[in-house]
């Protein structure tokens, strides 16, 4: 690939040059891909969830077919400190570089910690001290999700801890509105005290993640994603810079995608839910959303995915602990090594579904083909691990105190929809 060995001298954040000197894997910032879908237009990276090996496999040697940048990442409920994934956010980077340089992948991959939760402020302490580690694990971008919480302690709390501990070089995530669905959904007041906020203090998101009507794991309906309201709020933005993170695409159309892609600024789309299903072997959709029999289970493809046994022995630990559903996931941890200690035969099927579904989203949906030249080009004109802020600073620092933040969050009510966990 042109300009491959210079991009890979010079590209490196210092997090990654340092866990892995002689790597011949391009481990990037995940500003590189934002820029790099920008400047194709109209195109999205697939943010894979690889909850486990053979996703991550799978998507690396499609993103090499695609001549696609890819960002790997993980949820922190998948694989934070409570996982229910063997893949984690201090083992991910480590995989991703291992079987880039086995299987000679030459694309830029950002490593994203997806969903840093902070759902209340005594959580604000702890990430501070948690969040570095990632970093020195591998991490080169995230997303920092105080979401859950009221518009102004969301912005205070994405100041304090940006600030703090993201290092600048890094690819950065904000979010508002809880993923919920068709609760609670976003508004284009929200979204806009939230970035306005943040450029008062000098932080430039690459991506904001909206409640646009989607949800995390299987759909239950047809409803998905609402691409009229996030054309109006990535809009109402435009001036800001900032690009739209696209959250549960699993179960929503391709056509629904194709739009997104047309008439938003999204430039990322997490996929995660999907692609454990195809690599268990289960049928899906053409988009990924899993299909059920007349009795609301699963449907198990014979020679597909993993064995027959296994499938049962998976099944009847899900039973036991009245798991269904969406709660499936929770199969992930138990069975890693399980998975991992089928025969060859089996473990390159796995990852070759995963291959050829994600192959098809990047190239058919998502528009992101030869976007790894563009990135790399980027990244060999800049010189640097870091590209620098897509924006620049409009906003009076003085009207964004924290007392003013506070007030001015009185001026404006938000629904934010009905209280549970809606982690994925």
């Amino acid at each position: 690939m042109k300009g491959f060995e210079k991009a890979l001298a010079v590209g490196r954040p210092e997090n990654i040059v340092r866990l892995f000197p002689n790597s011949k894997a391009l481990l990037v910032s995940g500003k590189f891909i934002d820029l790099a879908m920008l400047k194709k237009g109209k195109a999205i990276c697939m943010a894979v969830n690889g909850r486990n090996q053979f996703i991550i496999r799978g998507a690396l040697k499609a993103a090499q077919r695609a001549n696609s940048v890819l960002i790997m990442e993980i949820a922190r409920s998948e694989g934070g400190t409570s996982a229910y994934c063997a893949v984690n956010f201090w083992n991910m980077a480590r995989q991703v570089d291992a079987f880039c340089n086995e299987l000679g992948i030459t694309i830029p991959v950002a490593i994203h910690a997806d969903h840093y939760g902070i759902k209340k402020e005594s959580d604000i302490a702890p990430a501070k001290e948690e969040i570095p580690s990632l970093f020195e694990a591998g991490v080169t971008s995230i997303a920092v999700d105080a979401s859950h919480m009221p518009d102004d302690q969301n912005l205070l709390a994405s100041i304090d801890i940006i600030k703090s501990v993201i290092p600048p070089w890094a690819g950065l995530e904000t979010e508002v509105g809880e993923i919920k669905g068709k609760e609670g959904l976003s508004t284009v007041e929200e979204a806009l005290f939230l970035i306005q906020g943040l450029n008062a203090h000098d932080i430039f998101p690459n991506w904001i993640a909206l409640n646009n009507g989607t949800t995390h794991g299987i759909q239950a309906s047809d409803q998905g994603i609402q691409v009229g309201l996030t054309a109006d709020i990535h809009a109402a933005l435009e001036k800001y810079r900032v690009s739209g993170a696209q959250h549960g695409t699993s179960g929503n159309s391709s056509d629904r995608l194709r739009e997104i892609a047309e008439t938003t600024r999204t430039t990322k789309a997490n996929v995660a839910t999907a692609l454990q299903m195809i690599s268990w072997g289960l049928e899906v959709n053409d988009y990924g959303n899993a299909i059920l029999d007349p009795d609301g289970n699963f449907i198990k493809l014979k020679n597909e995915g993993v064995s027959e046994e296994l499938w049962q022995e998976m099944l009847s630990y899900a039973h036991e602990r009245q798991w269904k559903g969406g709660n499936f996931k929770k199969l992930n941890l138990p069975f890693e090594n399980k998975l991992l200690a089928q025969p060859q035969k089996i473990r390159h099927r796995m990852a070759a579904r995963v291959e050829e579904f994600t192959y098809s989203m990047m190239v058919d949906v998502f528009d992101s083909r030869d976007t790894a030249d563009i990135a790399i080009d980027l990244i060999n004109r800049t010189g640097s691990p870091d590209p620098g802020p897509k924006a620049a600073r409009i906003e009076d620092p003085g009207e964004w105190t924290t007392e003013k933040i506070t007030q001015r969050a009185r001026l404006f009510s938000t629904d934010k929809g009905p209280a549970g966990d809606f982690d994925d």
